[in-house]
């Protein structure tokens, strides 16, 4: 996944949303302790800056060193680029010891895991019954009938073949996404539960969310420019439309959370 990300770093950190209060609020009530957190994938730390108001402490890891380095620099937040792949040993080494993290949290990227291997190391590193594990992702933007229109033809069909395997899941708003964790206190199900965040831009700065897709790196390196001169004139038409230059941008999310119990 490291390689997906290096070339547009500062793109991903720029364009891509942050995630909003409401997320972390909802993830504090469902943890008894806010001691520790690990985020897994933390890439440029958005979700890692906004646990860290709630947390104590988070430990924010990442494959990619280039997206680390415009993670925002906080005293109770220590980042680590780690391996794809760690061993236990090298889990209680690098994160923290055996059933010490109060909550695991994983934005949009569980989708680039190895499920079985994540989950293993998972229930080894949350408490036990309390620990929490919360994954969650965002689906396509919202900001017009116009400008949705031309960003579904080219998310949904142009760049379709440039998504590496497990973009679908997202896509399912995680509905299908192997998750076998027991609900947390207060409902009754795992989730998907809805959230939405949003992100002031104008049309520069949409392009550069679509800039920071990994598929927009995978077809660029194939030599397919997938923002041509044609679909950055219809976007522009249609963003125009309307008179405004900046827009609210939606991005629904979806999460799934569940906690480890006894059982585990």
């Amino acid at each position: 996944m490291a390689d997906l990300f290096i070339e547009q770093a500062k793109q991903y950190s720029e364009g891509r949303p942050s995630y909003p209060e409401e997320l972390f609020q909802f993830l504090a009530s469902k943890t008894p302790n806010h001691d520790l957190v690990w985020d897994v994938g933390t890439g440029s730390g958005q979700a890692a800056a906004s646990l860290a108001k709630i947390y104590k402490n988070v430990v924010g890891t990442d494959t990619s060193q280039k997206q680390l380095e415009f993670a925002p620099k906080l005293p109770n937040v220590r980042y680590v680029c780690t391996p794809p792949k760690m061993s236990i040993s090298e889990l209680e080494h690098t994160i923290a010891p055996q059933c010490s993290v109060d909550l695991v949290t994983i934005a949009t990227a569980m989708h680039y895991f190895d499920l079985p291997t994540f989950y293993q190391q998972v229930k080894w590193i949350l408490k036990k019954p309390s620990g929490v594990i919360a994954a969650w992702c965002y689906t396509a933007p919202e900001v017009d009938p116009r400008v949705d229109s031309v960003f579904g033809s080219l998310y949904y069909v142009d760049s379709r073949p440039y998504w590496k395997q497990g973009k679908d899941l997202v896509d399912l708003k995680y509905e299908t996404i192997d998750f076998p964790f027991e609900p947390v206190d207060g409902v009754d199900h795992n989730g998907p539960f809805e959230f939405k965040a949003e992100k002031l831009m104008d049309l520069d700065g949409y392009f550069t969310y679509i800039r920071s897709w990994s598929a927009y790196h995978v077809a660029k390196g194939k030599g397919v420019e997938l923002l041509t001169d044609s679909v950055l004139e219809d976007f522009e038409v249609a963003w125009n439309a309307d008179g405004k230059s900046q827009k609210i941008v939606t991005f629904p999310i979806y999460l799934r959370i569940g906690k480890v119990g006894l059982s585990n």
